[in-house]
């Protein structure tokens, strides 16, 4: 599933390459508005709350999406088609003034509404290190409201702090030197906080960056313990450890730590 900063930089890529164009041609193909004609809008921006999408339509018209686990946008240039078995699944189609064309792909969540009503609708998330309005002392008092939760279970509750997906839960954890399954509550809160912020702030905007949390971008040594089951800690050289949240889960959840660099609390 995209983090924040995943969605982060896709905004970004959008706004740079869209961002102002005006649609001629184009539907939306999902959710209770599916049908919707999107010609005569103009695509006037991005901005994003945790791993949440929010595209503004001009005039007074926003789309807010969620890519979950399969969704993608795409853009194809003039006189380009997506193969077949791609069209299909297109959620979203913008063919733009400029001859290019916008496709939400497998986009799960799909929702028009007015502009006005984005806040609302998305006022239930925690405060979002990589928007302006970030509220640090806001993410570390909802942490604390209930210290029993574990640590990887209050850090991907989106209501707490928005954007922090499996990735960044398990490498913050280690960062932290806490176990995963410890109390959110017997670690420091402020600490964890800050720390999240400044990785998915470089993650986000620093090119060959995104996503690495030891400072060293190659292969199989980008990441402390996210995927590294079995493989010696980057530390101390004890091997990582894993366990499935939930064996159905249809996001595949897993939580890896380091036995001896996250002792369990005793």
């Amino acid at each position: 599933m995209p983090e924040g900063d995943s969605v982060f930089r896709l905004a970004a890529r959008l706004r740079r390459e869209v961002s102002g164009r005006s649609i001629v041609d184009g539907e939306l193909r999902s959710g209770a508005a599916a049908g919707t004609s999107l010609a005569g809008w103009t695509l006037s921006g991005f901005e994003t709350h945790g791993k949440h999408l929010v595209t503004q339509l001009s005039p007074g018209w926003a789309l807010h999406t969620h890519l979950l686990m399969q969704g993608s946008w795409s853009i194809t240039g003039p006189g380009r088609r997506l193969p077949a078995s791609v069209a299909a699944r297109a959620r979203v189609r913008a063919q733009l003034d400029d001859e290019r064309t916008l496709w939400g792909i497998d986009v799960p969540i799909v929702e028009l509404m007015r502009e006005t009503d984005v806040a609302g609708a998305l006022g239930y998330l925690g405060p979002d290190p990589l928007r302006p309005d970030w509220d640090a002392a806001e993410a570390v008092a909802r942490l604390g409201q209930h210290p029993d939760r574990t640590v990887v279970a209050a850090l991907l509750d989106q209501r707490n702090v928005a954007g922090l997906g499996n990735l960044w839960v398990n490498e913050l954890a280690f960062l932290s030197g806490a176990h995963p399954f410890a109390p959110i509550g017997s670690v420091d809160a402020g600490a964890l906080v800050s720390r999240a912020a400044r990785a998915l702030r470089l993650s986000a905007t620093v090119p060959g960056m995104y996503q690495v949390t030891t400072g060293d971008a190659r292969r199989g040594r980008s990441h402390w313990v996210a995927g590294r089951a079995g493989k010696p800690c980057l530390r101390c050289g004890t091997s990582i450890r894993v366990r499935a949240e939930v064996v159905d889960d249809p996001e595949r959840r897993r939580t890896w730590w380091c036995p001896r660099c996250q002792p369990p609390v005793r």
